[in-house]
C-alpha cells in the first residue's frame, strides 16, 4: 500500500513536523507499506489554502497513493466538522482510504469503515443544523432590534421612470443602467405592470 503522510504544525507555534513524522513513518514502514511522499507545513488548520495539502488532493485524485496518514484530526484540518468531513468524504470519492495515528477510530481501512463514514456523515448533518440555527437565531435577534436586513427598495421615483424609458425602445440593463439599479429590477417591475 502507498501511503501519503501528512504532517502540520500551526505558525503559531515553535514546532516542527519532525515528532509527527517519525512516529508516523514508524508506523508505515512496521505495516510493510510504501511512503509515496510527505506533504508538511507550518500553517494554520483553519486555512483552506494550504499548498501541500491542496497537492495532495491533486495527487489523491489521480490515485498516486491508497492511504492518506495522519497524526490527528486537528492536525489534518481545523476548519470546523463539516469542512473536515467533506474532505475525508472527498478522499474516498477518490478510492483513497484515511488513518489517523492517535485516534484509532478514525480509521477508513479497518472492519468499522462503514461505521466511520455513517458516523462522520451524521456529525456533518448536526453540524449544518446547528449553523442554520445560529444562523436564525442571529437573524431573529437583529429583527428584534428593529433592523432591516436586505437590500433597499428602489423607490417609486426610479421605478416610475420605466415605463417612459421602455417607451423609448431601451433594453432592460440599458433602463437599468440609466437609472442606476439592476437590470432585474426592471425586469421584476415589468413583469407586474405589463406595459400594452
Amino acid at each position: 500500500m502507498k501511503v501519503a503522510i501528512y504532517a502540520r504544525v500551526s505558525t503559531k507555534q515553535h514546532q516542527t513536523t519532525e515528532n509527527q513524522l517519525l512516529e508516523l513513518r514508524r508506523w508505515t514502514q512496521a505495516m510493510g507499506h510504501t511512503i509515496y511522499k510527505e506533504y508538511q507545513e507550518q500553517v494554520s488548520g483553519g486555512r483552506s489554502d494550504r499548498s501541500e495539502f491542496k497537492q495532495m488532493f491533486t495527487d489523491a485524485h489521480q490515485r498516486k497513493f491508497d492511504l492518506v496518514f495522519f497524526w490527528s484530526l486537528d492536525r489534518f484540518s481545523r476548519e470546523g466538522v463539516s469542512q473536515t468531513i467533506l474532505y475525508l468524504a472527498q478522499l474516498e470519492s477518490y478510492g483513497v482510504q484515511f488513518k489517523s495515528f492517535t485516534e484509532q477510530y478514525l480509521d477508513s481501512t479497518g472492519i468499522f469503515k462503514e461505521m466511520i463514514i455513517s458516523l462522520l456523515a451524521t456529525l456533518a448533518k448536526q453540524e449544518k443544523l446547528r449553523q442554520s440555527e445560529r444562523v436564525k437565531a442571529g437573524l431573529e435577534r437583529v429583527a428584534a432590534k428593529g433592523i432591516k436586513l436586505g437590500r433597499p427598495g428602489v423607490s417609486s421615483e426610479l421605478l416610475n421612470q420605466i415605463p417612459l424609458l421602455v417607451k423609448e425602445g431601451l433594453s432592460d440593463r440599458a433602463i437599468g443602467k440609466k437609472l442606476e439599479i439592476s437590470h432585474q429590477s426592471v425586469i421584476r417591475w415589468k413583469a407586474k405592470h405589463p406595459i400594452s
